[in-house]
């Protein structure tokens, strides 16, 4: 299956998986996110230091992540398979929200800063990385319980 249908087929699941939690749950799910520590990518001592590698997350959960580019150098933050098993409820970047369904890559030529709002919904590892700078270190994971 090629990325296209597999990003469309993820978020048809993600849709229908989010309608059933919601209506199994109290409340709007998307509504009241748990604040996530920040993803930092670099710092003025290490271009290429992370600092979160790993992330523990439960599905059905609403969360809020604050990526934090420290402007040492150009990152592409991707995290394929995760952006396609979670439902994306929007992403605040300086002035502007953007309500979007998917997300493949967040792109930071600058100092500056992103943060996404999601509910996971399927169980599993997810790897995130800077496009190019794995070697050096800027790789981590998503556990979904």
């Amino acid at each position: 299956m090629n990325f296209a249908k597999k990003i469309t087929m993820g978020t048809l699941t993600a849709v229908l998986a989010l309608s059933s939690l919601s209506a199994m749950a109290k409340g709007d799910l998307t509504t009241r996110p748990t604040k996530l520590p920040d993803l930092v990518l670099g710092t003025e001592d290490n271009r290429y230091e992370l600092s979160q590698k790993e992330y523990e997350l439960e599905t059905g959960k609403a969360y809020k992540l604050k990526i934090v580019s420290s402007g040492q150098t150009e990152y592409a933050l991707q995290a394929p398979e995760f952006f396609a098993s979670i439902f994306l409820r929007k992403l605040e970047a300086g002035d502007m929200e953007i309500k979007t369904m998917t997300v493949t890559e967040l792109e930071f030529e600058q100092e500056a800063e992103a943060e996404i709002y999601f509910v996971p919904l399927q169980p599993g590892n997810f790897e995130f990385y800077a496009e190019g700078l794995e070697e050096k270190g800027m790789e981590g994971v998503f556990n979904v319980k």
